[in-house]
């Protein structure tokens, strides 16, 4: 007789749990749609005219093909953009594929990783599945506390540790002296791994980590996922010391990012009058997103991102209460999860017409919310 073949040690211990339920999934179980997608910090914006070419003749041209397994052009064109050598730059299935080979490059079962609690949680995902152990400290002021992130690293022997900067799902940023700061902080082999999805979007250029800025500890995560609007597409890098960005070749996947992304990521950084369109058009989206909030009496933090995180201006319950109401009116949001941070509900920019339908919404969801 056959038997039904047991899972390997480390995954059979895990919660059958994934980051994040998607929006499609939420509308399948609610049995309709979402009238506004505010929630997962995608662009709602169309992507770059060129972009949209570039994948339609990558679509006609070489669909048929293996992808090119080097990226080579498109490492090419990242080096160039970001002031590097194309040693230092691997390419990947977005900030979540590379964070997973990270976690596999670096850490062995036992191994300890330290992040911020309630942070970025895919980082943890993929730490959890190979065996490692999570650390986490608090956030300080609605930041990530670089300083408790070093000494935690330093108290445990960490080989990673997480920070985004700007950060999710916050919002907030720190300077890039702090960063700086923590590379030399942490013990002598551990990684520092920086989370740059949003730093497109920034509204101080010099928090940001500058061109070509170097650490032999540091790893930098940029993707196309979110100012180029190239969510769908899976496509990001991983910068760092030569030596670090070889090892990936060791494990991963070399034909995992597909011709039609390499394309289109090609094509959206030359494309920078769209980008800058599109920082415009998300900067006034922020200041929309944040007179609503203040429209309602709520808090809006400040924010670097494509997103406003508001505070409720009560506890989690609260603020759960709201994010509910938001759902049952069909406007799609999301909120931080541990707390103090959980007062907050986070809301991504989007159209105008879907602002409108959100500035429509909350007077509502927030009444019911009290009545609860």
């Amino acid at each position: 007789m056959t038997t039904l073949p047991p899972f390997a040690p480390i995954p059979a211990s895990l919660p059958a749990t994934v980051p994040f339920v998607g929006p499609e999934q939420m509308e399948r179980a609610r049995g309709r749609p979402f009238a506004a997608r505010l929630g997962a910090n995608e662009l709602t914006l169309e992507p770059s005219p060129l972009v949209a070419e570039a994948m339609r003749r990558a679509a006609v041209e070489e669909a048929r093909w293996y992808p090119e397994s080097t990226n080579h052009d498109l490492i090419g064109a990242l080096a160039t953009h970001f002031g590097y050598t194309p040693e230092e730059i691997v390419v990947g299935e977005g900030i979540d594929g590379l964070l997973g080979l990270v976690v596999r490059l670096f850490m062995a079962p036992g191994d300890r990783a330290v992040t911020s609690l309630g942070a970025y949680p895919t980082f943890n995902y993929h730490v959890v599945g190979f065996g490692g152990v999570l650390e986490t400290v608090p956030y300080r002021d609605d930041r990530e506390d670089m300083e408790a992130l070093a000494e935690r690293a330093r108290a445990t022997q960490a080989r990673l540790v997480y920070v985004s900067n700007p950060d999710n799902p916050m919002g907030s940023w720190v300077s890039h002296t702090a960063i700086a700061a923590l590379c030399d902080a942490v013990p002598s082999d551990c990684l520092v791994l920086l989370d740059e999805a949003y730093a497109e979007l920034h509204v101080d250029p010099e928090a940001i980590t500058p061109r070509g800025f170097r650490r032999p500890n540091l790893l930098r995560l940029r993707t196309f996922s979110k100012a180029y609007g190239l969510a769908g597409l899976r496509i990001g890098c991983a910068i760092g010391h030569p030596d670090l960005i070889a090892g990936f070749d060791r494990i991963r996947n070399h034909f995992g990012v597909t011709r039609i992304s390499q394309h289109a990521a090609l094509a959206a950084l030359g494309d920078t009058t769209h980008l800058a369109g599109v920082i415009e058009t998300v900067a006034v989206g922020r200041q929309r997103l944040a007179d609503i909030a203040r429209a309602n009496d709520l808090t809006p933090l400040p924010s670097a991102t494509n997103f406003v995180t508001v505070d409720c201006g009560r506890d989690g319950d609260y603020a759960r209460a709201v994010l509910h109401e938001m759902l049952a009116r069909d406007i799609f949001v999301r909120m931080p999860g541990p707390a103090p941070l959980d007062r907050c509900i986070r809301i991504s920019t989007g159209t105008d017409a879907e602002l409108d339908l959100a500035a429509k919404a909350l007077p509502g969801a927030l009444e019911a919310a009290k009545a609860e």
